[in-house]
């Protein structure tokens, strides 16, 4: 397994050179911020600021991979139920792939896209979470709720049919099967073979398991004696750890290579985005509501630092592709907030001012939404 990473490592890291030559990425690479009230910002990594926007033709952008060597950026639109595929040296949308009804996890691996969708969404406020201040609540919640008229909220609910996870070919450009989770379908995860897939699912508190081939279920994980609402869900770099988050939990929960759990570790409020780093030494979650990026050790998963990020909606995060920096995307805020990787604390900021939902780089990098 080892072997095999490192490989994939020279081949990108030979693929980055070719790119840079060519003029489509920066020697410093490419991040790509979708952004709900926008189109995808274009970060140049070397200026660290905003160069460009990519138009996805169509309303909230949410989750977005690179595919085709980093040709090819893939994003979940919302409001037209598709994902739109924009080639990066034009900038053009050249293909657009119905789905269904609220589209918004993306995971690309090879050729193929992973997409959960929601048939029974609705907009308007998520449920609030057990315990917090009524105060903070009410904001919250007031926050939400403009959110949603307005078009800009994401977290939609739907629990009254389960979602599904649309497996995308997309060289022929069309939905290959569709693969039954559960209510509000969240995270995607691949297994280290590639061939099934580990879902969240917020609505039933459940990790689902999926052949990929066939969609068959092969169990399910109930979350609800350690935490309620799994979102994020990453693998370790060896294969042999899994990391959910429970943002109602205020929890994330250590399962083995089989998903059986091993322990669950408290963590600030609103815990969702989460990723190890390159070598799986450390573990990082993004506490929405404790704004904060925490860091863990990934082994033996004892608390090391909160970084306080000072923003508002801070959900998902990538490594730059030299792993020297962190990129942390704060909706709420309309900023990237830039965390140094070696001292643990903030660096920077990039304002992006159409509420920030997720960000990938090329070179792939370790992230809650992607991954080398």
């Amino acid at each position: 397994m080892q072997v095999k990473s490192a490989m994939r490592g020279l081949l990108s890291a030979a693929l980055f050179t070719l790119f840079a030559g060519a003029g489509l990425v920066r020697a410093e690479g490419t991040a790509y911020v979708s952004n709900q009230e926008g189109g995808v910002s274009i970060v140049d990594l070397a200026k660290m600021e905003v160069t460009g926007e990519l138009d996805v033709g169509g309303k909230v952008p949410r989750g977005l991979g690179l595919a085709d060597k980093g040709r090819t950026l893939v994003v979940a639109v919302r409001e037209s139920g598709d994902i739109a595929l924009i080639d990066i040296a034009s900038g053009k949308v050249t293909r657009r792939i119905a789905v269904g009804k609220n589209p918004e996890f993306v995971r690309v691996r090879g050729d193929m896209a992973f997409v959960s969708f929601e048939p029974a969404s609705r907009l308007g406020p998520p449920p609030k979470a057990g315990g917090e201040k009524k105060e903070e609540g009410k904001k919250e919640e007031g926050k939400d709720a403009a959110a949603g008229k307005a078009g800009g909220h994401d977290d939609d609910d739907g629990d009254k049919e389960p979602a599904k996870i649309a497996v995308i070919d997309l060289k022929r450009g069309k939905v290959v099967r569709n693969i039954i989770g559960g209510p509000e379908t969240e995270g995607i995860e691949f297994t280290p073979d590639g061939k099934r897939l580990v879902v969240t699912n917020e609505a039933d508190n459940t990790l689902t398991l999926h052949e990929i081939k066939t969609g068959k279920l092969l169990k399910k994980v109930d979350t609800t004696p350690y935490g309620a609402r799994p979102r994020g869900v990453k693998v370790s770099p060896d294969g042999k750890t899994y990391v959910v988050t429970l943002e109602f939990g205020n929890t994330f929960l250590v399962l083995d290579d089989k998903l059986a759990p091993v322990k669950a570790v408290p963590t600030g409020l609103a815990p969702y985005g989460v990723s190890f780093d390159r070598k799986g030494e450390r573990l990082y979650v993004a506490t929405s509501r404790s704004k904060a990026l925490e860091v863990y050790d990934g082994r033996t998963f004892e608390k090391i630092k909160d970084v306080a990020l000072e923003a508002d909606r801070c959900w998902h995060f990538s490594f730059t592709p030299d792993d020297s920096r962190i990129l942390v995307a704060c909706g709420r805020s309309d900023a990237l907030v830039i965390v140094d990787a070696a001292t643990l604390e903030v660096s920077g900021r990039i304002a992006d001012k159409r509420l920030p939902w997720g960000v990938v780089t090329w070179p792939r990098s370790m992230g809650s939404l992607d991954q080398p």
